[in-house]
């Protein structure tokens, strides 16, 4: 038996199908992998999602394994690090986005909040569920990611232009943007 994927999961790089059959559209509210991929979606900016992703366990390793806490008290040294470590997206405006982002998602705690709650109050908790027929059918922005970018950024966050945020609403599960003939498109409609 077959079984139907999105077109656009590399069925050559089993990471990629792993996190399509596992992950991608399933609604998440786990504040360290929802940290995790903002930052990750961020580091994308120009770049193939499959380059990220081949460089996810780099990524987690070279930032403390996404701590927060750790990641915002980042100085010179480590930065310097960060830019030598070829496990990662060597960029320094990307590098000094994941450090500034760790110091808004403190900000955004300390002030009682999260983004758990933050992102999923946009969608009353529920994700928006889209009938893809096509890759045409497939949005890269919408007036949601706008607002939410626009709060994101009000907030200190970097990289979190409304593409970037789309794709990272898509990877939380936020929004439903499988193949309505994929597998996981029912799946992913689960609260």
């Amino acid at each position: 038996m077959t079984i139907h994927r999105c077109n656009w999961a590399n069925p050559a790089n089993p990471r990629y199908v792993a996190y399509h059959d596992e992950e991608w559209g399933l609604p998440c509210h786990d504040e360290l992998r929802l940290f995790e991929m903002l930052n990750l979606e961020g580091a994308q900016a120009g770049l193939s999602w499959e380059t990220i992703l081949n460089k996810r366990d780099g990524y987690r390793a070279a930032f403390d394994n996404w701590d927060a806490e750790k990641i915002a008290a980042y100085g010179p040294d480590k930065v310097a690090e960060l830019l030598a470590n070829p496990g990662i997206v060597r960029n320094r405006l990307k590098v000094a986005a994941a450090i500034t982002n760790a110091q808004a998602y403190l900000r955004l705690r300390a002030e009682g909040g999260s983004l758990d709650r933050l992102l999923w109050d946009y969608v009353d908790g529920k994700p928006i569920v889209n009938d893809i027929a096509s890759q045409e059918d497939r949005m890269a922005k919408t007036a949601l990611s706008d607002r939410i970018s626009k709060d994101l950024a009000k907030r200190g966050f970097k990289f979190v232009g409304s593409t970037i945020v789309y794709a990272y609403m898509q990877g939380i599960g936020m929004v439903n943007d499988h193949d309505a003939a994929c597998f996981r498109h029912a799946e992913c409609q689960l609260p």
